[in-house]
């Protein structure tokens, strides 16, 4: 056990002292950090296979030792045990060491999105203090090194950005640029044991998927992170024979810790990385590397199937699970899981704020099919509950409510949404409406907050509508999730219009793109109308406009149908 001072971060809520004791004495915490888990695999296995990046192939070894530089690199840098950096990578082994690297010495990484930009990586780095970020040099069309740059500008007190790819060849004046390569490939000076993180030290700052603006930043512990892995890792079965096949955002929850990759190494087994979840390539690295779980959401599983059943690309029989997460899988599509794929499906449903369900591998296939599992830990509090916060009967939708050894009591940082989001008690308010079966098993039945979930990606209503609102002649907007066959979910944006003035979707998007925003935040749809519904309490009555896009969906189809 490591003895080592707890390393204090102003803004973090903690466990009430009780609630700490009880997941000590329970053995939940084991009091251990992230790394030493990996570190236990490099010993008993260091010459296996570790990660797969195209033709990079690192053993255990290979990859410790690249974290361990990289760590070293970030120490060189002045960047010490408490602080934050902003980690905006592709999925790539870089990722995985520089993770690695923080979680060694206590760096703490806020895991941004690849598809974030200017906007989100600005708020990011300025409510976490960073004191750097980390960006690859170009993705699509936009220079994220440039945004970095944009960032370094507004927030002081990030002082580096370190690149992966090429240098900036335009100003950076205001911060200096370093290859994150040059970190990889330095001899490590530091003793390990001086910085070896305390079990109740932060781990990492995760993003929501909140309701009300820009994301909020969820505090993950060692001690909490570290149960929330060995649970999925169990309820998974993920062994040292576990090839994890990572082609979600590697700093998404679901596919870092839910088990993830870091699961896989945890368990001494091998993570193949993907840039992207395109089925073809996809599917082709399935045999290639002999994959034997891969996880995705419900979008990209529809399009492994329906490549699967035109092109008969997987050819092996080595994937032996399929995990599907990040919104409800409809049950038409989970039941041909199996029959295209030649794979057990398990779903999963969970919150990078802690609870995650999974359906059992040996589960009967009606529960498989037909729900979203159930919590992975028996530590797991579930309350499902009406709108006065009285318990409804099992079969009864109601709002979820939970609690736990790996659910945090708070946002960093967010004192006025914790108060919102967490009840007197500590319970956490996910959002989701679901079904509690008397098995136990929980159906997503909705949601009670004002988000879109895109394919996974959640966006917040209020932040699209604050941006509509910097339009003149926009008098009200309203944004609303429309049903989508492929996502699940798109943006809709309905507006009311001033007298005098005509709004496209075109000034919507001019907008947006100049604040920099990400790509998946944009509107797909405007629809105008004379007068935005609102409630018998004044409130805008976002059902009755869900209800008008679905209805005018539905008269599109039903019109061009021959």
């Amino acid at each position: 056990m490591n003895t080592r001072a707890r390393v204090t971060i102003e803004g973090v809520v903690p466990w009430p002292e009780e609630f700490e004791q009880r997941y000590r004495k329970a053995g939940y915490w084991e009091e251990t950090s992230l790394g030493s888990h990996v570190a236990r695999q490099v010993e008993r296995r260091p010459d296996d296979i570790a990660l797969v990046d195209g033709p990079t192939r690192l053993s255990y070894r290979q990859l410790w030792d690249k974290s361990a530089s990289c760590a070293q690199y970030l120490l060189d840098l002045s960047i010490a045990p408490g602080d934050r950096i902003v980690l905006q990578l592709p999925n790539c082994w870089e990722f995985v060491a520089l993770t690695l690297a923080c979680l060694r010495i206590g760096v703490v990484p806020v895991m941004a999105l690849p598809a974030h930009r200017r906007h989100e990586l600005t708020h990011l780095a300025s409510l976490s203090d960073a004191t750097a970020i980390v960006v690859a040099d170009t993705d699509r069309d936009t220079d994220l090194r440039e945004v970095a740059q944009q960032v370094a500008a507004e927030v002081p007190s990030v002082g580096t950005v370190l690149v992966h790819g090429a240098l900036s060849p335009r100003d950076t004046r205001y911060a200096p640029e370093l290859t994150l390569r040059a970190g990889m490939d330095t001899t490590p000076r530091f003793v390990e044991a001086d910085y070896e993180p305390n079990g109740s030290d932060v781990a990492c700052l995760l993003l929501s998927g909140g309701t009300t603006g820009l994301p909020k930043l969820i505090v993950r512990t060692h001690n909490d992170y570290v149960y929330n892995i060995l649970r999925c890792n169990a309820v998974s079965r993920f062994d040292s024979g576990t090839v994890y096949l990572g082609t979600l955002p590697s700093s998404h929850n679901f596919s870092l810790a839910c088990p993830g990759i870091l699961g896989a190494l945890f368990a001494g087994g091998r993570t193949v990385m993907l840039p992207s979840p395109a089925p073809e390539r996809a599917l082709r690295a399935i045999d290639a590397e002999g994959v034997t779980v891969a996880a995705t959401v419900p979008a990209v599983a529809q399009a492994w199937i329906e490549h699967q059943r035109e092109h008969h690309t997987y050819t092996g029989t080595t994937l032996r699970v399929l995990q599907v997460g990040g919104s409800r899988m409809p049950d038409e599509l989970a039941a041909r899981v199996e029959p295209i794929l030649g794979t057990r499906l398990q779903q999963v449903f969970g919150m990078a704020e802690g609870l995650v369900n999974m359906t059992r591998l040996d589960d009967d296939p009606e529960i498989i099919i037909t729900t979203q599992g159930r919590p992975v830990s028996e530590a797991d509090e579930i309350a499902v509950v009406d709108e006065k916060g009285d318990p409804v009967p099992d079969g009864t939708p109601g709002a979820l409510l939970t609690r736990g050894p790996y659910t945090p009591r708070g946002y960093f940082r967010a004192a006025e949404h914790n108060a919102r989001a967490f009840t007197a008690e500590g319970w956490y308010s996910s959002g989701d409406i679901v079904i509690r079966r008397p098995d136990g098993n929980l159906v997503v039945a909705g949601r009670d907050k004002d988000m879109i979930n895109r394919g996974g990606e959640k966006i917040s209503a209020e932040e699209i509508e604050n941006f509509a609102y910097q339009i003149d002649g926009v008098d009200m907007a309203a944004a609303v999730a429309m049903p989508d066959s492929v996502l699940g979910e798109r943006l809709c944006l309905y507006i009311s219009q001033a007298a005098g003035h005509e709004v496209t979707l075109d000034d919507i998007l001019a907008v947006m793109n100049a604040a920099g925003v990400a790509r998946f935040k944009l509107p797909e749809r405007l629809v105008i109308i004379d007068e935005i519904p609102t409630t018998k309490v004044g409130k805008v009555d976002k059902k009755t406009l869900r209800d008008d896009i679905r209805d005018r969906l539905m008269n599109e189809r039903e019109t061009l149908a021959p």
